[in-house]
């Protein structure tokens, strides 16, 4: 079984190829248009590997919340691939897919993306009999709200520390942080939560994914 997974959620892009048990990934942070460059990496990969389009069997994406453009790239483009190639297609969380970048810890997992106009994404997740388990609904909360959810210990993590990680020093004892290479979604992550869906559920229409925004419907995108 082949996956080709990508992230295109936040400002770095994520890509991951499992092959048979094996699992290769390429991360790059975005400089310029992503819209550009997407489909000459995703070549440029498969090409290293010896493989065609043709040849995987599940793409998976991350679906957000995070970047309104970058949400509907990655799924515009996997949607593309899996339509013209008859090929099921499998959409995750960018919190859940971060998420297993904070494992082995009795903490409270929250990842934080930015959402701008001082909001911060997130959601609760613990890591329990090998497992990471999430414990609240995705989230879109302001920095106030948000730490009145660290009232246990909790390792957040996410470029929301960009803008409040001091402010959330000052006000909270009970909070550690990961390094800023684990800040952002990891396509290999894609690839774990991918094996668990594929080994539980039939495969899916191409067309069952959908973006998750979580800003009011006031604030989105309108045909």
């Amino acid at each position: 079984m082949r996956i080709l997974a990508l992230d295109t959620t936040t400002p770095f892009f994520s890509l991951a190829i499992y092959d048979n048990g094996k699992v290769y990934e390429y991360n790059l942070k975005t400089k310029v248009r992503l819209s550009k460059l997407l489909a000459p990496i995703v070549k440029s990969c498969l090409d290293a590997l010896n493989l065609k389009p043709l040849d995987i069997d599940y793409f998976a994406v991350g679906a957000g919340p995070g970047s309104f453009t970058g949400i509907r790239l990655g799924l515009s483009f996997v949607k593309g691939l899996g339509l013209a190639l008859k090929k099921p297609l499998i959409s995750f969380s960018t919190l859940d897919i971060m998420a297993l970048n904070c494992r082995l810890t009795d903490k409270k997992i929250m990842p934080a993306i930015d959402a701008k106009r001082a909001l911060i994404y997130t959601c609760e997740y613990r890591y329990k009999n090998e497992k990471i388990s999430r414990f609240s609904p995705y989230l879109l909360i302001g920095l106030k709200d948000f730490l009145k959810r660290i009232n246990s210990p909790s390792v957040v993590f996410g470029d929301a520390l960009y803008p409040y990680k001091d402010e959330i020093l000052r006000k909270s004892s009970k909070v550690s942080f990961l390094d800023r290479d684990l800040w952002y979604p990891k396509a290999h992550n894609i690839i774990t939560l991918a094996l668990e869906r594929i080994s539980k559920e039939k495969k899916r229409s191409n067309l069952s994914i959908k973006p998750i925004y979580l800003y009011p419907d006031d604030c989105q995108v309108k045909r």
